[in-house]
């Protein structure tokens, strides 16, 4: 997690969930970098505790903490205007606020949570910043996703998944949104100077599904016992965030810093602009073709 040589100093970096897991040592290794760091989490509390921790380790001072909840549609596009108010340039975003939901809920704007939260919150906060993304060209989207991906599929027919709920299956659908969104993203954005990859972080021992109650708690200790601590989870994000050599590299998936192949259905091309018109329904945003 070293510096790259002074390659990200000047560059601005915004990271969602980072006040946790990943996503905080995803935003402390691009500060130890030099980057100009931007922090995004729903607790302002935590969110100024741990930019303060995080300021104290690097000893970079040029970072922001900026409070959303990116479930509720209007927060992110508060979000995105408090971006564009304070920062002329982005040079790398990282989508990486996730959530898996024992129980179906229900967000602000009537969608199911985990599509809203793990996949919506990507497309809306992206296409909200796009244009200051490519203005700052050379520039980077990475997306953080999960190899729950390979059994995922859009239910075309209830992805609000409103008629049968479960837990797993609605989490893998939102990571193979995720998957598909980047290739098609990356397809947009061929020749601009913008490059979108998407990776799986590895199985991690963080909070991340410490929410769902009782069974969350006494599951996820056990399960804990064979994941990858944050920062090894971490690696994969920072590395296509910072590194000069994934530099123009675009429309891939990644484990482990290496590209690798994701589940066949990801490559569906017809799907992916499918999930694309769905999504900017459900958003509200139109995008040329």
């Amino acid at each position: 997690m070293g510096p790259e040589n002074g390659f990200m100093r000047g560059k601005v970096c915004l990271v969602t969930g980072a006040t946790a897991g990943i996503g905080k040592v995803t935003a402390q290794g691009l500060a130890v970098q030099g980057a100009t760091v931007i922090l995004v989490g729903r607790d302002a509390a935590k969110g100024q505790a741990i930019m303060a921790q995080i300021k104290e380790a690097t000893g970079n001072v040029a970072l922001e903490f900026l409070r959303a909840d990116l479930s509720i549609q209007s927060e992110i596009r508060q979000l995105a205007q408090e971006v564009l108010a304070r920062y002329d340039r982005l040079d790398v975003l990282v989508n990486n606020a996730g959530a898996v939901f024992q129980q179906r809920l229900v967000t602000k704007d009537g969608y199911e949570m985990t599509f809203a939260l793990n996949h919506l919150a990507y497309f809306l906060l992206t296409h909200l910043l796009l244009e200051r993304l490519k203005a700052s060209a050379p520039a980077r989207i990475v997306n953080v996703s999960s190899d729950a991906h390979q059994n995922g599929q859009i239910a075309w027919d209830d992805p609000q998944l409103e008629r049968t709920y479960s837990m797993w299956p609605a989490y893998q659908q939102s990571k193979f949104a995720n998957v598909l969104f980047t290739y098609e993203l990356a397809r947009r954005l061929e020749g601009t100077g913008v490059t979108a990859n998407v990776l799986h972080p590895g199985f991690v021992a963080s909070n991340f599904g410490k929410n769902n109650g009782f069974l969350g708690r006494l599951v996820m200790p056990i399960v804990h016992l064979f994941a990858i601590n944050e920062t090894q989870g971490s690696e994969t994000s920072i590395y296509l965030a910072s590194s000069p050599d994934v530099e123009g590299v675009t429309g891939k998936y990644f484990v482990k810093k290496k590209a690798t192949p994701s589940t066949k259905g990801s490559y569906d091309e017809a799907a992916a602009r499918r999930l694309w018109g769905m999504s900017e329904q459900l958003t509200g945003i139109t995008t040329p073709a």
